[in-house]
């Protein structure tokens, strides 16, 4: 996973617990989780939307 290993990954969920708190993270989560299903959908769309000539 793009070359980051477990320790790398702890330190950059430490620097974003940091950064935003504790309060802030679920609307943060959810917030990302809504961005990426409205970008699977849209890139589903645009592979079943027939071919402009």
């Amino acid at each position: 996973m793009f070359g980051l290993g477990m320790p790398e990954i702890v330190i950059i969920l430490v620097i974003v617990l940091l950064l935003f708190g504790p309060s802030r993270l679920p609307g943060l989560g959810k917030g990302l989780g809504e961005a990426i299903g409205g970008f699977k959908k849209a890139i589903a769309a645009k592979e079943n939307e027939p071919a402009k000539s």
